[in-house]
């Protein structure tokens, strides 16, 4: 694993949304918002989080991002459920 951090890594940040692009157009939407807004202020944790959520399928993440369900099982930690506040609040 490369030590750099998200921050100081341009190629980390726009991996990281790349990884964002998603099917649905209201994801993409509400991802956007949240990049323009806390981009900046990500740390690892929270680059972390949000790759754990880019792995769910654009329903299962649309269904969290607009509070349908919340985070259970694998998902529910602390710094993902963190990051999900965020992007709700974007």
């Amino acid at each position: 694993m490369n030590d750099t951090s998200h921050q100081s890594d341009p190629l980390r940040r726009a991996r990281l949304r790349w990884r964002a692009r998603r099917g649905l157009l209201e994801n993409d939407l509400i991802i956007e918002r949240f990049f323009c807004r806390y981009e900046r202020d990500l740390n690892d944790a929270d680059v972390e989080a949000l790759t754990r959520l880019f792995e769910l399928s654009d329903n299962d993440l649309m269904d969290l991002l607009l509070a349908r369900r919340e985070p259970g099982g694998d998902i529910a930690d602390p710094n993902l459920v963190r990051v999900l506040a965020l992007l709700r609040s974007a």
